[in-house]
């Protein structure tokens, strides 16, 4: 039993002193800010506000991109 509990703290230092690779955190949010932003244009050209397009898709994904960049590394 005491061997578990010595892994047990063994885990739970290590990934609290982990800090995780930055690379991988950037592409996810680069792909996940692309899906918001398609679903939101495909959803506002289905209300006729704006155009679905490439252009429009990548500029809103940008923007999100930038806006969660900046409120994660505040």
């Amino acid at each position: 039993m005491s061997d578990e509990d010595s892994e047990r703290e063994g885990f739970e230092a290590g990934v609290s002193s982990s800090s995780g690779d930055p690379r991988v955190l950037l592409v996810m949010n680069a792909v996940l800010s692309t899906l918001f932003a398609w679903t939101i244009v495909w959803g506002l050209s289905f209300l006729d506000i704006v155009e679905f397009g490439i252009v429009n898709v990548a500029t809103a994904a940008i923007l999100l991109f930038a806006v969660t960049y900046l409120v994660t590394n505040a």
